[in-house]
C-alpha cells in the first residue's frame, strides 16, 4: 500500500470512556479504519485535557480519571480519509475531528529492507 506524498491527517479527540456498540470507541475506530484499508492509525493517551464542556480530565494521583483524553491519528490520501468520514460520524457522539494537509516523507515497515 502506498500513501501519496501530499496526504491528509485525520485527528480525532475523544474520551477514554466513550463507547460504540459496547466496545471502546477508540478501538472501534481503529478496527474500522483497518477494515477499510486505511494506511494506519495510532491512539495517543493524554494525561490531562478538557473539551467542549470544560470538564477537566486528569491522571493526577489524588484524582484519577477513568476518562482520560485520547487522540486517534490516521494518515492517508485525501480521498480515502474523506470516504471514512461518514462512517466516523455515525460512530461518534461527542468529540472533535480535525483534518490537516501533511507531507509524507516515509511509509514503510521495518522489514521492507528499504532504508
Amino acid at each position: 500500500m502506498q500513501i501519496p506524498n501530499d496526504a491528509t491527517l485525520l485527528r480525532i479527540f475523544i474520551g477514554e470512556s466513550d463507547r460504540w456498540e459496547h466496545k471502546p470507541l477508540y478501538e472501534a475506530i481503529v478496527l474500522k479504519a483497518r477494515e477499510l484499508h486505511l494506511a494506519g492509525a495510532t491512539v495517543l493517551r493524554g494525561p490531562m485535557g478538557f473539551g467542549k464542556a470544560s470538564r477537566l480530565h486528569t491522571a493526577k494521583i489524588l484524582r484519577l480519571s477513568m476518562d482520560l483524553p485520547l487522540i486517534i491519528e490516521i494518515v492517508d490520501s485525501e480521498e480515502k480519509i474523506n470516504s471514512f468520514l461518514p462512517t466516523l460520524d455515525k460512530m461518534m457522539g461527542g468529540g472533535l475531528v480535525t483534518l490537516e494537509k501533511v507531507k509524507v516523507l516515509h511509509y514503510r515497515s521495518a522489514d521492507d529492507g528499504s532504508k
